[in-house]
């Protein structure tokens, strides 16, 4: 993903994304989500929200997408599959 663009957003705990995250996303944990909403307004698109496993993400692109954002993805699978899929960690 060296071309992409837009922003990844980890909206997993400050505690999981200090263990290995995507290399340049951004953490927002998801119950801050709310606090953060002109900051995520501002963000290069597409946004990608991720979390562990797809479950957290799904919900913070949801509220990103109720917001008129777009393009939003949620990456399906979390970083549990951008490891499987060879993605790299920070």
């Amino acid at each position: 993903m060296s071309e992409f663009s837009g922003t990844i957003v980890d909206v997993r705990t400050r505690a999981e994304f200090s263990g290995g995250h995507v290399v340049n996303s951004v953490n927002i944990p998801l119950q801050e989500i709310m606090e953060h909403v002109e900051e995520i307004k501002q963000m290069k698109i597409p946004i990608i929200f991720c979390c562990a496993s797809g479950g957290r993400s799904a919900l913070a692109a949801k509220v990103a997408m109720d917001m008129g954002l777009s393009p939003v993805v949620n990456l399906s699978g979390g970083v549990s599959a951008w490891q499987k899929a060879g993605g790299v960690l920070s």
